[in-house]
């Protein structure tokens, strides 16, 4: 089971759950839990080999499938039958796998600095980051991404809090986690063809040079998925703007319950 820690408001009020990205944990929405659990409960998990979450979990063969399953269980557990899901960078591709799963779980997704495409600049470095991932230090690929990720001086604190989090890895969970991405595109591209009537919400920092082009692009041909592109913020927009992020998805969550209210009212 992964490590978890629930924040509980009211067993009435709606649960989100934030799920973090590769390398990171739990603890990068600190800058989150203190206006999101004035509206809800709020359910913070580590992946696996991250935070304090157990290592050595891997199985051949494992896949985004398999991560996902572990956080449906942590719900299961918990008796969670729904939940707003917030997620950043690749913890957005496993809140998707999850929608694909088991899409009843999910109430709506919020995803921040959404990885929906590889471009051509972004899978060179996948391959070059697999060819040297079991001869070089984890620690130099992470560095060396983050910073390619995040390069301006407008993201040094959460290239920083990345940067720190990863070292809290090993080598061998780094290199389970990065092999993930060799097929990532074609699974991409497969997930991105339903949202399964979920409401969706990207939360994309204008500075994010890798991954914003292709969300505006479903965007743009989605009429059912918002977007909302953050000022003077990257690809880690919960911790550039904080203020804003929260703003934007506490407002959609609440108009997401609001607009789940007056269907369950019209119905009755």
């Amino acid at each position: 089971m992964l490590y978890y820690r629930t924040l509980k408001l009211h067993e009435k009020k709606p649960w989100v759950t934030f799920i973090h990205g590769a390398g990171g944990s739990s603890s990068i929405w600190y800058k989150q839990i203190r206006e999101f659990k004035k509206h809800f409960n709020i359910l913070l998990i580590d992946l696996r080999g991250h935070g304090r979450s157990a290592k050595g979990m891997w199985k051949e063969g494992d896949d985004f499938s398999d991560i996902a399953e572990e956080v449906i269980d942590v719900h299961d557990r918990l008796k969670i039958s729904s939940s707003h899901f917030v997620g950043i960078s690749l913890g957005t591709i496993v809140i998707q796998t999850i929608a694909k799963i088991r899409p009843r779980l999910l109430s709506s997704m919020v995803l921040g600095g959404a990885i929906t495409k590889l471009n051509v600049f972004t899978r060179m470095l996948l391959v070059v980051g697999n060819l040297g991932k079991r001869i070089l230090p984890y620690m130099w690929l992470y560095s060396l991404f983050a910073w390619i990720i995040m390069p301006y001086a407008t993201h040094k604190e959460s290239r920083t809090m990345f940067i720190s989090q990863a070292k809290k890895m090993c080598q061998k969970e780094f290199i389970q986690w990065f092999s993930l991405t060799r097929f990532v595109n074609p699974y991409l591209i497969e997930l991105q063809k339903d949202f399964h009537k979920i409401p969706v919400l990207f939360l994309m920092g204008e500075q994010d040079h890798l991954f914003l082009k292709p969300v505006k692009e479903i965007a743009s041909e989605n009429k059912d998925v918002q977007a909302v592109y953050i000022a003077d913020s990257g690809h880690v927009c919960n911790i550039d703007q904080p203020d804003r992020f929260n703003h934007h998805a506490v407002s959609f969550i609440v108009k997401t319950e609001a607009d789940r209210f007056s269907v369950r009212i019209k119905n009755a």
